[in-house]
């Protein structure tokens, strides 16, 4: 997944609920009661471990059974050490007290409640890249290192791969109508990583690194779920026994969920998305742009989809007093660079959610080469009084001006071809004309419409006006 484009913008839930969530997942909060039970008595090993005569006190504290018991106590010692709840007093003697982060949990804001279950999150993520602990024991050396090459492990490796699996999981899941509640087959989620774009049917080798990744998937899913991540259907038991049965990929529909099903949840995809944006990936959600500027506004939603734009300009507009809100708006519209005609189509869709307090701001700019053709549908569409027809060359600026936004936002969409379909029915003469309009993408407007059109002798129409329009350009 590279960082080179903006991932899809999503919905968060509101920072309370997923301080609540945080709170109750678990890990953070078997963390939480560790860290309040820790005192002078409490004794940890180099590198924070608690000592192994306490675990069967902590295993109690926590209502732990069962033969895991004992790792989950220590699991959750371990979180509660790298996300500050409980700090080392002096490591040679190994005594602990509850950290300063412990406070935050019961007095803090929900961002602070946030910010430490992000510090836990790092935590179980790194832990979930480490092989079992029996093969890192294994795999120690007389001077107590680990020898890696023994375990055919690479740390690094190991944890970007973890990093794109979860990476990929946004994908997957997220949307711009809220976080994705729909679930992942494993099978899918580990073909994401391993088979090549454009590779049709999966080569035997190929499968067997995908039933691979899988395994090792299930295992660190199971390790990510307690931390609130991820809710997680894990691989049926009786696969792992038959190491001869393929991965999903080839049974139906009804058995895929017996490979592993993975959901994120909506504080997954908070966490997920915070994780993204720290290692330099654009990752907007809706209500980053409200307390900025209509220039940004407009350019930000225009790789938005329709739903998240228009939840964006709610926002924005509710700071706002709609007249002043409106000339803003305009203002910032303007231009005659790439992004300009998406940028005024933004506009009038921010518009036609501005009531009538913004009359006076489209009349003032009635007589602007731009944004004249948009302030008269907007004032016509009102019933408004006294507004003058258009001249035939602001509605031929305005028709280009549209497709050319429509272009940017949806590119070869049937709904653009739909329009440029009825605007050749419509106007006989239209590409006599355009091809004169002085705007930046007239060109492109005309050689898209020779594209579209499925008419070959209209289309061929399109393209001489395109090639005329560019000549007249000096391009």
């Amino acid at each position: 997944m590279s960082d080179s484009s903006p991932l899809p913008p999503v919905r968060l839930h509101p920072e309370a609920e997923l301080a609540r969530a945080a709170l109750s997942t678990p890990l953070l909060s078997r963390a939480a009661r560790l860290a309040r039970w820790a005192g002078p008595g409490t004794r940890v090993d180099a590198g924070g471990v608690l000592v192994e005569e306490q675990l069967p006190a902590a295993v109690e504290l926590l209502g732990l059974t069962g033969d895991d018991a004992a790792a989950y106590a220590a699991e959750a010692w371990r979180v509660a050490v790298d996300a500050g709840l409980v700090e080392i007093v002096d490591e040679e003697a190994g005594t602990v007290r509850a950290g300063e982060e412990l406070k935050l949990l019961t007095g803090g804001s929900p961002r602070d409640v946030l910010t430490v279950w992000l510090a836990a999150l790092e935590a179980v993520v790194a832990d979930a890249a480490v092989p079992d602990l029996d093969d890192l024991v294994d795999a120690l050396d007389e001077g107590g290192e680990v020898d890696f090459s023994s375990l055919d492990w690479d740390p690094q490796a190991e944890a970007e791969f973890l990093d794109g699996v979860l990476g990929n999981l946004y994908l997957l899941t997220v949307s711009e109508d809220g976080p994705g509640d729909g679930t992942v087959p494993l099978p899918a989620l580990a073909a994401s990583m391993i088979v090549p774009d454009g590779m049709g049917e999966p080569t035997n080798d190929v499968l067997e690194q995908v039933s691979d990744a899988m395994m090792r998937l299930d295992d660190q899913f199971r390790v990510l779920e307690p931390v609130g991540l991820v809710d997680y259907r894990p691989v049926d038991e009786a696969l792992m026994a038959d190491t001869d049965e393929e991965p999903a990929a080839t049974v139906d529909d009804t058995d895929v969920a017996r490979y592993g099903m993975v959901r994120l949840t909506p504080l997954g995809v908070y966490g997920l998305r915070a994780r993204l944006l720290e290692a330099g990936f654009e990752a907007p959600a809706v209500g980053d742009l409200v307390g900025k500027g209509a220039d940004a506004l407009l350019d930000g939603t225009a790789r938005f989809g329709q739903s998240a734009a228009r939840a964006e300009t709610e926002q924005w507009l509710a700071r706002r007093e709609p007249l002043a809100a409106a000339r803003e708006l305009l203002a910032a519209a303007r231009g005659a660079d790439a992004g300009a005609p998406l940028r005024r189509l933004r506009c009038q869709q921010a518009l036609s959610l501005v009531g009538a307090e913004a009359e006076p701001a489209l009349r003032e700019v009635l007589d602007d080469p731009e944004l004249g053709g948009l302030a008269r549908v907007w004032l016509s569409e009102r019933g408004a009084a006294g507004v003058p027809a258009p001249s035939e060359d602001m509605v031929f600026w305005l028709t280009v001006d549209t497709l050319a936004a429509q272009l940017a936002a949806e590119g070869n969409s049937e709904e653009l071809q739909a329009l440029v379909e009825g605007l050749a029915a419509q106007h006989s003469g239209f590409f006599a004309a355009a091809w004169r309009v002085e705007h930046p993408a007239t060109a492109e407007v005309l050689d898209a419409m020779g594209r579209l059109h499925p008419d070959k002798k209209v289309a061929k129409q399109a393209r001489k006006a395109a090639f005329k329009a560019r000549s007249q350009q000096g391009g």
